[in-house]
């Protein structure tokens, strides 16, 4: 057998096993995404948190998802000088350690602080798993490893709640996470002694990591999404968030007149000359936009005007974040085949599709319709994780792979938080318009009782039409952010037919 070959036999023995230890990590850490959102109740009882500082416990999640996106580039680009299984395995130490703190945590200010370590580790697995994967697969196959690693990804923050759920039903929530140290011991021993491991950790001696602009950044995504992050923004009742805004912009400024003095910064100019590179951003934060409208109007339609239980409005939502891992698959195996543009603008259009046929229910909406609709335009958003990650990878030269999945992943959250952020402050105003005209249903002297019911009844009729009515236009708008992502899908240039030779140097 040539050396040729036998290099050939070792990848092939090694991708999947590649792919299923990188997968693991991702999907482990992403469960932490949304894990604490069935055990908040349980967190306040036993931390003897009152109710009235509940919007200050949303911050158990919030730090999550802070930690989780700004810290994001630096790691990738740590990944990129010293090596994508060296700084995978560290992120996963980072990571453990994170949730040993929360787990042992006696105050939420604590808590909140351990969170957000927890999440720069797990953070970090995202785009270093996509780098890993990217690097362990030839070519032809690169599509369907990003696929594979995005669809763990989202498998994971898929099955969150439901697996915090059950830890606190049967354990507390503490034991959510104690057991992320057992689970990430496994991939970190299982990648450490992974046969050619080598090959993915060996460290490029004459790149440099920019650190002053790693923090500069850090500073700017943190200050732009707590701006971000405030409902006031949109409806102008405070200038806080529109200061931090500001701020943020001026940070971001600041910041490219940094990097271009670097020798090798830490975002380099080169990925922001690519027409493609910024498409693909683009795409991805509208994307992001739309997905987070999708996720909490849809439960929100169920257990409002729909009057469904909390637990039959979850399962709504299931019906669309479970084709979301089968549509990132998918999208992976037949992203060389049709080229990355085409299958992204073809799950764009069933996002579309799938959101405005769930903008026309009534309120008397069942089976197989609800089940379709919901399906379609997950499948859509999981469609477009492979080939918009692999259009990043292609703009991107070899020392640059992980930073550039790193900021894709960095659109789309700060994409969800500006969609979720307008979507509350927008809405209020919305509901306010539609019930203008109802009145309420106060008791009239001499009034009789079936009178007076059939007012109440007519008024309960005028709201649940009303917030039926906002709920349609939140999944319109929805509808209408993934059609004009296709103006930057359209812009990308020609495909690369799954992951081919970089353009950007």
């Amino acid at each position: 057998m040539t050396p040729g070959a036998t290099r050939s036999e070792s990848s092939n023995i090694r991708a999947p096993v590649v792919l299923s230890i990188v997968g693991l990590g991702v999907f482990i850490t992403a469960l932490d995404q949304t894990v604490v959102v069935t055990a908040l109740p349980s967190v306040m009882l036993d931390l003897k948190i009152p109710f009235s500082r509940l919007d200050q416990v949303t911050w158990v999640v919030t730090a999550y998802l802070l930690g989780y996106t700004v810290a994001m580039p630096l790691v990738g680009r740590l990944a990129d000088v010293y090596g994508y299984s060296l700084v995978y395995r560290f992120a996963l130490v980072v990571f453990c350690l994170g949730s040993a703190l929360v787990a042992v945590a006696t105050n939420l200010e604590w808590m909140v602080a351990a969170r957000v370590l927890q999440a720069v580790g797990g953070g970090a697995t995202v785009p270093i798993g996509m780098a890993i994967a990217a690097s362990a697969l030839p070519i032809h196959r690169r599509g369907w490893a990003l696929g594979v690693v995005g669809a763990a990804a989202e498998a994971g923050s898929m099955l969150g709640p439901a697996y915090g759920g059950a830890i606190v039903e049967f354990w507390n929530w503490r034991g959510i996470f104690w057991l992320n140290l057992p689970q990430s011991a496994v991939v970190f021993l299982a990648l450490t002694w992974l046969p050619g491991r080598v090959s993915l950790e060996s460290a490029r001696g004459d790149d440099k990591v920019d650190y002053a602009g790693g923090a500069l950044l850090i500073a700017t995504l943190t200050v732009l999404s707590l701006g971000l992050s405030r409902g006031s923004l949109f409806a102008l009742s405070s200038p806080l968030p529109i200061a931090l805004v500001l701020l943020g912009l001026g940070l971001a400024a600041v910041l490219v007149m940094v990097e271009r003095r670097r020798e090798q910064p830490l975002l380099p100019p080169a990925l922001f000359r690519s027409r493609a590179f910024i498409a693909t951003n683009g795409v991805q934060l509208l994307v992001g936009v739309s997905l987070i409208i999708a996720m909490v109007t849809i439960p929100l339609m169920a257990g409002t005007v729909m009057g469904k239980t909390p637990i039959a409005g979850a399962f709504w939502l299931l019906r669309l974040t479970a084709a979301i891992p089968a549509g990132a698959i998918i999208g992976g195996l037949v992203l060389r085949r049709f080229g990355g543009r085409s299958v992204i603008v073809a799950g764009l259009c069933l996002i579309a599709v799938g959101l405005w046929l769930v903008s026309g229910w009534d309120l008397g909406v069942k089976d197989p319709e609800l089940t379709w609709n919901l399906a379609l335009a997950g499948f859509g958003f999981g469609l477009v994780i492979a080939p918009l990650t692999a259009k990043a990878l292609e703009s991107a030269s070899e020392e640059y792979r992980s930073t550039a999945a790193a900021l894709v992943v960095v659109s789309r959250m700060m994409g969800m938080t500006l969609g979720l952020t307008a979507l509350s402050a927008w809405g209020v105003d919305q509901f306010q318009i539609l019930t203008a005209q109802l009145q309420l249903p106060l008791p009239v002297p001499g009034e009789g009782t079936e009178v007076f019911l059939s007012r109440v009844s007519d008024y309960q009729e005028g709201l649940n039409q009303a917030g039926l009515a906002l709920f349609h236009k939140f999944l319109r708008v929805a509808a209408a952010v993934a059609i004009a992502a296709l103006l930057p899908a359209l812009a990308m240039g020609g495909d690369n037919r799954g992951g081919g030779r970089p353009v950007a140097r």
